[in-house]
């Protein structure tokens, strides 16, 4: 599978964007999907991941309750809905794929993933 983010922009804090990730192949629907982040001079940091069936996900701390991802397997996209932006959300955005033997696994690190997007950038600012 291979995967294209794009929804990518600069904003001001407190505005909102969803980020879209398109995979190619027909086996999307067997890929739990994470979204992740890095900033200039930092390591790249898990943001959210949602199960291969869309029924279960989870976020970091840092943005729970502003970000939501969703994924349409019928158009092989997983998004995501980032509200309520923040300066510190300034960084390029990845998505990732794992492929999941389970409907209802999702994983949170780096290394979980072996598929990565080339990335969008998001610019927050006050």
């Amino acid at each position: 599978v291979q995967l294209v983010e794009s929804g990518g922009g600069s904003v001001q804090a407190g505005d909102s964007l969803t980020l879209s990730c398109v995979a190619s192949g027909r086996a999307f629907r067997t890929y739990s999907m994470g979204w992740f982040r890095q900033a200039p001079g930092k390591e790249r940091e898990f943001v959210g991941t949602i199960s291969r069936s869309g029924d279960r996900s989870t976020f970091a701390d840092s943005v729970k309750g502003r970000f939501s991802i969703s994924r349409d397997n019928t158009k092989n996209t997983v998004y995501l809905q980032m509200n309520s932006l923040k300066p510190a959300d300034t960084a390029v955005y990845y998505c990732a794929a794992r492929w999941s033997f389970s409907g209802a696994s999702y994983y949170t690190s780096v290394r979980d993933y072996g598929v990565w997007g080339q990335g969008t950038q998001v610019t927050v600012s006050s």
